[in-house]
């Protein structure tokens, strides 16, 4: 028994000690824990793509020498987690460019934003076809195109073609589709649309998100030059005007700056020159900052407040119904007039339809491209009160001088054909639904030595002008 107490007892004491050298080492343990924890802490934070990472900065004591070195390798890890898994880097080119201070907030949620347009805009497709300019187009089901989420068309299906204009005779003539997205072959399945799809880049080369796709807000005087916007045009006003017909002659004039364009288009025009005005405009243009490139392409545009909230260019906004499966708004157009070699045009016909009141539009010979609803519109669910024929160019003056973009094939009116552009067959729509000759055609230049315009009447070409001009020339500095 004895034995057996100093045994247990010598047992217990062991225990006790070992237990207490034990708590010891722990709380020796637990004391430098404590220490190093007050000299770091750690902060966790979400990047933009949801990712959860975990950063380790020192106390004040510590990080007085090496926090600039953490906070910008902080900064570079968040700069790549944000912008690298969503952009090439062509695609980071155009985004710094647009950008020039760096603020990762700001552009993340940019970014989210630009996402988002995109996926309002580019419609689920059941084909696509690659066109050889790089260009991506989507077959989209006719109800599901851009034009069926304006609040005014939603739930609503396209209508069906209208007669064409009385004295309007394509027969024997050839349905031909000058589009480059169509030398593959393949073209949209009946049912769908061929909608040209938008890219990130599209969007990051415009001014804002607000602004992609739509005309700058400017003043649309034609007797004088504002805003930067230059003109040479033939135009009609002073009656009632249902639509306009005219050939226009496609060139790919040199643009010099990313910001400028240069087009060639008809306008149907009604309303003050005021915050009413309502316009609706096609023809061709080249806008790099729209498209990315220099080709000439097919568009289209539509307003009602002068250029200030309503209207977009091409499908880029609900509004114009397209019909046709085998034109693509916004594509290239092949091919193209050589200077003193072959000359090639394009025929468009916008005309009001009697019946239901809507803006049609034709492209080419007999090609129903689709419509403009009169319900769009305020002074346009009437008539147009003027027609213009014409050019159009931008002059940032961004080198201090005035620009070098050309207009038309970028040569003055005076070299007539074969180097100077052209519209021929120019006819408006009466109030019978009859196409007839222009009468009392003014033509107007805003900067005639800059891009200039002459009008004439023959057999063969009905009422034609000559138009257009290099820009900064030694008359024009």
């Amino acid at each position: 028994m004895f034995i057996g107490r100093n045994t247990e007892e010598a047992c217990f004491c062991f225990n006790y000690r070992r237990r207490q050298d034990e708590a010891n080492v722990e709380k020796e343990n637990t004391k430098n824990r404590i220490r190093k924890n007050k000299n770091k802490k750690i902060e966790t934070e979400t990047d933009l793509s949801g990712r959860t990472q975990v950063h380790t900065s020192m106390d004040f004591r510590f990080n007085f020498q090496i926090l600039p070195i953490i906070s910008s390798f902080v900064f570079f890890l968040l700069f790549c987690s944000t912008v690298f898994p969503a952009m090439s880097a062509a695609q980071f080119e155009d985004f710094r460019r647009m950008n020039q201070t760096f603020r990762p907030g700001e552009e993340s949620k940019k970014m989210r934003l630009i996402r988002t347009h995109l996926m309002k805009i580019n419609k689920p497709s059941v084909k696509t076809i690659q066109s050889p300019d790089g260009d991506v187009m989507d077959c989209v089901l006719v109800h599901h195109q851009p034009a069926f989420d304006h609040p005014v068309l939603k739930g609503t299906k396209p209508l069906d073609p209208p007669e064409r204009p009385n004295g309007y005779n394509h027969a024997g003539m050839e349905s031909e589709n000058y589009q480059l997205w169509s030398l593959s072959g393949e073209y949209c399945p009946e049912g769908t649309i061929p909608i040209r799809r938008t890219t990130e880049r599209d969007i990051l080369r415009a001014n804002s998100i607000q602004r992609f796709g739509r005309k700058i807000p400017k003043p649309v005087r034609r007797d004088s030059s504002s805003g930067g916007h230059e003109h040479a045009v033939g135009y009609v006003s002073g009656e009632e005007y249902y639509g306009a017909k005219a050939s226009i002659n496609v060139w790919d004039p040199k643009v010099t700056d990313r910001f400028e364009f240069s087009l060639s288009q008809m306008w149907v025009i009604s309303g003050s020159f005021g915050d009413d005005l309502n316009t609706i405009e096609a023809g061709w243009q080249v806008s790099p900052e729209l498209y990315g490139d220099n080709y000439p392409r097919f568009f289209t545009y539509w307003t009602t407040d002068a250029y200030q909230a309503t209207g977009c260019y091409n499908l880029l906004c609900s509004g114009f119904v397209q019909t046709n499966n085998k034109i693509a708004i916004g594509a290239a157009i092949s091919p193209t007039s050589s200077y003193n070699g072959g000359q090639f045009d394009i025929s468009l016909l916008i005309w009001k339809d009697p019946k239901h009141g809507n803006w049609w539009l034709e492209f080419g010979s007999g090609v129903l491209v689709g419509y403009w609803p009169a319900s769009l519109f305020t002074h346009l669910r009437d008539h147009a009160s003027m027609v213009q024929f014409g050019g159009e160019v931008v002059n940032s003056q961004a080198s201090g001088s005035h620009t070098s973009t050309e207009m038309g094939s970028g040569h003055f009116s005076g070299e007539g054909f074969g180097k100077a552009s052209y519209f021929r067959n120019m006819q408006v729509v009466d109030w019978d639904n009859s196409l007839i000759p222009l009468s009392n055609l003014k033509v107007l230049a805003d900067n005639p030595n800059c891009y200039d315009i002459r009008g004439g009447i023959n057999n063969v070409w009905g009422n034609y002008i000559y138009y257009g001009g290099p820009g900064k020339n030694p008359r024009c500095p």
